[in-house]
């Protein structure tokens, strides 16, 4: 598949993996948390747990806050592995997230896609307080940022991306998503007939089996260049 149709009002874009350092971030804020639980578990054995109750938890209803989801997944990983939970557990990682930082090329690429035309929006699976912190430092060039607290669903729901659109006033066929998480975004695409890049920053998550983006990407940075291709910069 190649970018083709209309020319994109809007960009959109996940933001925890694709905008901002997710993995990195993640994995030392469980450091943190787990450095002072009196003794060591394998951090990526139990980041897949955490990872599962996660998921599970966002697709329950009534829909929770991601500070609530966070930390229930947190408290059901760390009994899972049988280490002591508090309350202080969760207020780290929560603070955590909002201090992740984005990706080097991201704060450039950004301003130079808004410099190209091109409105810039943020789908993203959390709540208005945690994501505060990280879109203070993406540059100003985000003109709407819209959460899983906002749409009262999360990802790959097709709810969240329905609410986004009315939210921006437009229709699928004038935006492009721009997004790393496969079962959540491209899953959501693979639903709903969007375009999509997808950024492949070699995490080992893979496209589905029977969806492919319309473009791959290694780096944000690339974005500009394909939207050049398209003819839709000048």
């Amino acid at each position: 598949m190649t970018l083709s149709g209309p020319r994109p009002e809007w960009l959109t874009f996940d933001c925890y993996g694709t905008l901002i350092q997710w993995d990195e971030g993640l994995l030392a804020a469980m450091d943190k948390i787990l450095a002072g639980k009196g003794r060591s578990i394998d951090r990526d054995a139990f980041l897949a747990v955490y990872d599962r109750y996660e998921h599970r938890l966002e697709a329950e209803r009534p829909h929770r806050s991601f500070r609530d989801v966070s930390a229930t997944a947190l408290a059901l990983a760390m009994d899972e592995f049988a280490l002591e939970f508090s309350a202080g557990d969760s207020d780290t990682l929560t603070l955590s997230i909002g201090r992740m930082p984005p990706f080097p090329e991201v704060v450039a690429t950004l301003a130079g896609l808004k410099a190209a035309g091109f409105k810039l929006a943020i789908i993203s699976n959390t709540d208005d307080a945690i994501i505060a912190g990280n879109i203070a430092q993406l540059g100003g060039a985000i003109d709407r940022v819209i959460t899983a607290e906002q749409a009262r669903a999360y990802k790959p729901a097709k709810q969240i991306f329905q609410h986004a659109w009315r939210e921006l006033g437009v229709e699928k066929e004038q935006l492009v998503h721009i997004c790393a998480s496969p079962h959540l975004d491209l899953a959501a695409a693979r639903e709903l007939s969007f375009r999509t890049i997808w950024v492949d920053r070699g995490s080992g998550r893979k496209p589905l089996a029977d969806y492919a983006p319309n473009e791959t990407v290694a780096r944000l940075s690339e974005v500009l260049g394909l939207l050049s291709v398209a003819g839709w910069t000048e």
